[in-house]
């Protein structure tokens, strides 16, 4: 049986990546080079060369994420790589073409609205799948390989680079963390956006009406684990079997289903949580490597 050839660029990606481009590209030129500004990853680096030995920008990130980008055709994925080096590249023309105003110079706008543009950036990017910051790929490639998460590898990695600039301007340094932090919080939204997933657990005696409402009227899948409730200070020996139900939802689905599940038991105890990354079942997923 043949199997249909993986597209290297689908519209969607082309529009996701040329975004990403014309983002960054604003964020880096129209506030964070202007005002000597700092970021964290190999942006961060490259920002930093560029202000200590003024050399060419474009130029910076093209040769310091050359080797993520060669890394993660091997051991990420051909598809990833190829996205990465375009984006690169397309950002490197575009700061070296494009004569973005300079909008500011307000340090507290700079880190705000720097960071707010350079994470839309990032997160089109990995939307279109693929990255113009090579930390990721270090990360996503040392992230299982010891107690560390991939968010704890990339801010060790970030570490160093701030306390360099803290050598040179203590200033510098905090003003780079805010605009670090900032592009991350865009960066999450961006990637999950309205979309973002929440997982609901809801302990209630009408389960049964429950289960049948979030499958045949919501379409939700459900897990459904067996528990006892009960468990009182004054009754502790007394306890009742009952179904725990679990389902994921996304964050504008939340108050819905709330309303849904208190309307058959008033009574019913729920509780919410973030969901990272959920893959299979009938979530979608939303990065593609």
């Amino acid at each position: 049986m043949a199997y249909p050839r993986r597209q290297l660029f689908t519209i969607a990606d082309i529009i996701y990546l040329v975004l990403s481009v014309a983002s960054a590209s604003f964020a880096l030129k129209s506030f964070l080079v202007p005002n000597h500004f700092l970021d964290g990853g190999i942006t961060g680096i490259s920002l930093l060369l560029h202000e200590v030995y003024n050399w060419n920008l474009g130029l910076l990130l093209i040769l310091l994420n050359l080797p993520f980008i060669i890394l993660a055709y091997f051991k990420v994925g051909r598809y990833f790589s190829w996205r990465s080096a375009l984006t690169v590249l397309l950002i490197a023309a575009t700061l070296q073409m494009v004569p973005f105003p300079e909008l500011t110079h307000d340090k507290l706008l700079v880190a705000m609205f720097g960071g707010f543009f350079l994470g839309i950036g990032i997160g089109l990017a990995m939307r279109g799948g693929g990255t113009f910051d090579g930390m990721e790929v270090l990360a996503l490639l040392t992230n299982g390989k010891g107690s560390l998460s991939i968010v704890e590898i990339i801010l060790a990695m970030n570490l160093v680079i701030f306390t360099i600039a803290a050598f040179i301007k203590m200033e510098t340094a905090l003003y780079a963390i805010l605009t670090y932090i900032v592009a991350g919080q865009v960066t999450k939204y961006v990637i999950e956006g309205i979309e973002a997933y929440t997982g609901v657990t809801i302990i209630a005696e009408q389960s049964e009406e429950i289960k049948k409402t979030l499958v045949l009227k919501l379409n939700r899948g459900i897990t459904v684990y067996k528990g006892e409730r009960g468990f009182m200070k004054d009754s502790f020996e007394v306890s009742n079997k009952v179904d725990i139900i679990f389902t994921i939802v996304t964050r504008l689905e939340v108050r819905k289903l709330k309303n849904i599940v208190y309307s058959i038991d008033p009574k019913a105890f729920i509780f919410t949580n973030t969901v990272r990354e959920p893959q299979g079942g009938i979530v979608k997923q939303v990065i593609k490597h």
